[in-house]
């Protein structure tokens, strides 16, 4: 208010200060439209393109005041929503043929932004809450006294509740994966997915030892999907997606976020002087 004339009509460019993933373009869209329905906005890329260091990617025209009120808070989710979509689409890319899935594991109060991020990003989404997907973890299992009591529990639960809905349960072991594999074979169950947890083993020299994940998807063969969980890095991740599992989930998608770093600038000549002096642009 102190700087900027009321009246200042100006151009601001986005800028891209790293090689990435652009994602949150049309979440920009409904942050301006917000704040002044008059701003002009032109993207030179979409939600999902590649962009490269010092590259002009999108424009915003109109009054000074509102360019400036906005540009801080789509930042922030553009900045975010571009580094999960930039590691999702190296994950995904290397998971292959498994499908890379995030997990609830978010910020609070912005799932529905991070796990939007994992799609632009070439990821699937594991469950949006608790309500659209049954999943029995660990604890569950350890207060129920056990796996098959657990899936048993679950299976009378929906039943008397008159939900369909699909379950996935973690197993730790070959024991436990077994016995899940015995239940179902005689009753009936609403369990579809089986994740395999902590099935791969790292090793001193930086390598993983995916044998017992392999074993577990030999034993299911195919009966349920089946969802790899844990030591998943981008080291690891084309390993483990060699193994025959369906899916493979990681947090550190959206629980160990590094923010792609991108600028909004009216003067962006001045921006790009600065970025090649201290090697962003």
């Amino acid at each position: 208010m102190a700087t900027i004339p009321f009246d200042m009509e100006v151009e601001a460019y986005f800028l891209a200060k790293e090689d990435g993933i652009v994602a949150g373009v049309a979440l920009a869209d409904m942050i301006f439209e917000h704040v002044d329905p008059s701003l002009k906005v032109e993207w030179m890329r979409k939600d999902g393109d590649y962009v490269h260091k010092g590259l002009k990617f999108g424009k915003v025209s109109g009054n000074a005041h509102k360019i400036v009120v906005a540009e801080r808070v789509l930042l922030n989710f553009m900045q975010r929503m571009s580094g999960i979509a930039t590691l999702t689409k190296l994950m995904a890319d290397a998971a292959s043929p498994a499908c890379i899935l995030e997990t609830r594991k978010t910020a609070p109060g912005l799932r529905l932004v991070d796990k939007w991020a994992v799609l632009i990003g070439g990821g699937r989404n594991h469950r949006m809450g608790l309500f659209d997907m049954v999943m029995i973890k660990d604890n569950h299992i350890s207060a129920a006294g056990g796996i098959v009591n657990a899936v048993k529990s679950v299976d009378e639960y929906l039943k008397q509740k008159n939900l369909e809905m699909d379950v996935e349960v973690e197993t730790r072991t070959l024991e436990e994966v077994k016995e899940v594999l015995e239940y179902a074979s005689g009753s009936e169950t609403r369990l579809t997915r089986i994740m395999l947890d902590n099935m791969v083993v790292p090793l001193e020299n930086g390598d993983v030892d995916v044998t017992m994940l392999k074993d577990a998807v030999e034993l299911i063969n195919g009966r349920f999907e089946t969802e790899a969980s844990g030591n998943v890095t981008l080291e690891t991740v084309h390993k483990i997606g060699q193994s025959g599992v369906t899916f493979i989930s990681s947090g550190a998608l959206t629980h160990s976020v590094k923010a792609l770093d991108i600028s909004l600038k009216i003067d962006t000549e001045l921006a790009l002087e600065v970025g090649r002096r201290t090697k962003r642009a």
